[in-house]
């Protein structure tokens, strides 16, 4: 079993972005914005030397922390499939806005395009003995989304059919 602990990087930080949700039938097509927040969980078989997951200092969430300010802090989100892509990156070069260029602006496809950026930063700070379990994306108290590492829920349906198996046989 993993030892778990959680990371919460709410709205309070500042990670204020605009974005557009243009395959919307509502005026979330239009550009708008959240000061987005994100929860990490992650996850290790055995705690470091301080008896820790993962160091929260500038050790072992610095790197994430640097990451998400550079993503979302004042920034364009732009889905990479929107078919204004052209225009909203074109206001970088004219100063106006610092775009990112991202898969989907979803809380769904945030959380794991965080993922996908965060985790091997983790597994690489712990040299593979800790990776983030699940991060969960809120635009506010009352949406978020969760993406949860492939990897997790194998283990959990493993180690559920696993624990079958020993019923049956005895």
């Amino acid at each position: 079993m993993a030892h778990l602990s959680t990371k919460t990087y709410g709205a309070e930080r500042g990670l204020t972005c605009a974005l557009r949700q243009w395959r919307a039938d509502s005026h979330c097509a239009l550009l708008h914005g959240y000061s987005l927040g994100f929860r990490f969980t992650f996850a290790a078989e055995q705690l470091d030397a301080a008896g820790w997951v993962v160091d929260f200092g500038k050790g072992g969430f610095g790197p994430i922390r640097e990451w998400l300010h550079a993503t979302f802090d004042h920034t364009l989100l732009v889905a990479e499939d929107d078919p204004a892509r052209e225009t909203l990156m074109a206001l970088g070069a004219a100063g106006l806005a610092q775009p990112r260029l991202v898969p989907g602006v979803s809380c769904e496809r945030l959380a794991q395009y965080v993922f996908d950026n965060c985790d091997p930063m983790v597994r690489a700070a712990s040299r593979g003995r800790c990776w983030i379990d699940q991060v969960e994306c809120f635009e506010h108290g009352a949406n978020s989304a969760i993406y949860r590492n492939p990897e997790a829920v194998t283990r959990q349906v493993t180690a559920e059919a696993l624990q079958t198996l020993v019923r049956e046989a005895l």
